[in-house]
């Protein structure tokens, strides 16, 4: 699958780059347009360089020349070069100083501000050295806080700031004109025509440094997705956002999920590396599956800011946590006619040596496709692993932390006794099953690590016992049989439990399309339009435990929440 141009798939030497930046000066700035910082702060430098060569070349030339005597005092065309040199040197420095910090915008960026505030305070001393409020100002501070804002990317907030910092340099060259001595008369009104416009300009630089910041929000979203473009914003969370998008040739709604690189660059270093590392382990594992009960994935990469991102189909529907949640348990035959198409998807996974390693009901989802209901997508392959993996037994978890979720954990995943296959699948198929019978977990209650050993230990009580609904014995033992705690003793592959399923409810009590269609007409009539205009679920893949927060005003129903939890 080939990414766009403006993409790259692999991480940079420094993933944790991008986003939003949130110290120094850079804070809260794109990081796109942070991206930039080198070039702009290189380019300050050599046009400040510039402009004090011009300056010295022409005080030099003035002082061999007697007619300028008349156009300016002894003691400018004195202390001019000097101070045009000490320009000169100050942003020459700049210049290499940006080639040689260009990793670090942020301290780039103060520095930055250190060379404004140091070349007004230089503008100021040339002009208040002989003051002369008997002529117009030049009024060098204004221009050259108004350039530095124009050019180099800062938050507004700073830009106001260093501005005004900048500014003062005007007062504090007239007050050391005052201590070398020299004695000067002004009215009020003269020292407000020398010092205001600086200030002002202060003010007006703000102005070009919120563009820049919006500007660079906006490329950064439009363009470093390449040919999507992201729409409305449909939930967020730790790691990153969620967007509805489109594609900008094709018209084909998508969903995007972009994960902030400074997410991951936590106190940890292993478990950002084993997020870089499950990222891409998900993205290759979806992409190389093909079941129509898959989740189609349609592109994915790192944007040049360092962003991870998924681009994923929008589902309309919700996942099987909500749907029990919401309806409560399920029709038997309707828990077959949605696990059946589960074990499609998981067993086109298994023949291809790849373990989901995390089946539960808010990662499988039913919705309408075309004009199919309850038609089911797998979600989450972010704990895929190979099966060549187990002598290794490389776990894309971090630190510390059990593969998996605990509810839903096969015996041997939970202590470690074999190498872990298919088959813990599996058992978490039956985990599944067994909650949408029922609407209770194989083992309620307790903390985590309760359950886990639950689960190790313990026999489950058949689903029959638990539920109110008449549930077939035949049932009752497929589902036994996926949670026996010895692998051996469960089905050997998921095309043998989607068998055994369809043969433990009779042909005539089978959940047909009609009773589906008829279905969702009562319970989703939302849904049920032929060409629905935004789809009101989102399936996304999981990136670490803790779940993502739907904003206030996302449809709760829609599954979003659980389907990112």
């Amino acid at each position: 699958m080939a990414a766009p141009n403006l993409l790259r798939r692999r991480t940079t030497s420094n993933p944790v780059r991008g986003g939003l930046v949130s110290t120094g000066a850079g804070m809260s700035l794109p990081s796109d347009v942070l991206a930039q910082t080198c070039r702009r702060v290189f380019a300050v430098g050599v046009a400040f360089a510039v402009l004090w060569a011009v300056a010295l070349v022409a005080f030099l030339l003035l002082k061999q020349q007697e007619s300028s005597m008349n156009l300016m005092p002894q003691e400018w065309l004195e202390v001019g070069p000097p101070i045009a040199a000490t320009g000169l040197a100050v942003s020459l420095l700049l210049v290499v100083l940006a080639m040689r910090f260009s990793p670090k915008p942020d301290l780039l960026l103060d520095m930055g501000s250190a060379f404004l505030i140091t070349t007004c305070l230089l503008f100021g001393l040339l002009e208040f050295w002989v003051p002369r409020f008997d002529i117009p100002h030049s009024h060098w501070l204004g221009i050259s806080i108004l350039a530095y804002s124009s050019i180099v990317p800062s938050t507004p907030a700073n830009t106001l700031r260093v501005g005004l910092l900048a500014a003062t340099m005007g007062p504090l060259a007239l007050i050391i004109t005052r201590m070398r001595g020299v004695q000067f008369e002004a009215t009020a009104f003269k020292y407000v025509l020398a010092f205001l416009p600086a200030y002002l300009c202060a003010f007006f630089a703000v102005i070009p440094a919120r563009i820049i910041r919006q500007l660079g929000q906006q490329v950064r979203k439009a363009r470093e997705l390449g040919s999507y473009r992201l729409e409305e914003l449909l939930g967020k969370g730790g790691m990153g956002e969620v967007y509805k998008a489109s594609h900008q040739l094709l018209a084909r709604h998508a969903a995007v999920k972009l994960i902030r690189a400074e997410s991951l660059g936590s106190s940890d270093p292993a478990h950002a590396r084993v997020l870089v590392e499950r990222f891409r382990r998900e993205a290759e594992a979806a992409a190389s599956l093909r079941s129509p009960h898959t989740i189609s994935l349609y592109d994915f990469g790192v944007a040049h800011d360092g962003t991870f991102f998924f681009v994923m189909e929008l589902l309309d529907g919700l996942d099987l946590e909500s749907l029990v949640q919401k309806f409560g348990p399920l029709d038997p035959a309707r828990v077959v006619y949605l696990l059946r198409q589960a074990c499609e998807s998981l067993e086109e996974a298994h023949v291809r040596g790849l373990i989901h390693r995390d089946i539960k009901p808010s990662n499988i989802f039913t919705c309408r496709m075309g004009l199919a209901v309850d038609f089911v997508k797998v979600l989450d392959f972010g704990l895929v692993k190979s099966e060549q993996d187990h002598a290794s037994d490389v776990r894309l978890t971090a630190p510390n932390h059990t593969t998996g979720t605990p509810a839903y954990m096969a015996p041997e995943a939970v202590l470690g006794t074999g190498p872990v296959d298919h088959r813990v699948d599996i058992y978490a198929l039956g985990c599944v099953a067994y909650w949408l019978l029922t609407g209770q977990l194989v083992f309620e209650g307790g903390n985590s690590m309760q359950q886990l050993l639950r689960h190790a230990h313990d026999l489950p009580v058949p689903p029959s016992q638990r539920s109110e609904l008449a549930i077939p014995a035949s049932l009752d033992q497929v589902v036994l049989a996926c949670l026996a705690k010895h692998p051996d003793q469960r089905p050997p592959s998921a095309g043998e439990v989607g068998r055994r399923l369809l043969d433990a409810i009779p042909e005539g009590e089978r959940w047909t399309d009609e009773r589906a269609e008829h279905w969702w007409q009562r319970h989703r009539p939302e849904s049920a339009r032929p060409t629905p205009t935004c789809c009101d679920g989102l399936t996304l893949t999981k990136l670490e435990a803790q779940g993502w927060a739907a904003p206030a005003d996302s449809p709760a129903e829609a599954g979003l929440a659980e389907a990112v939890r």
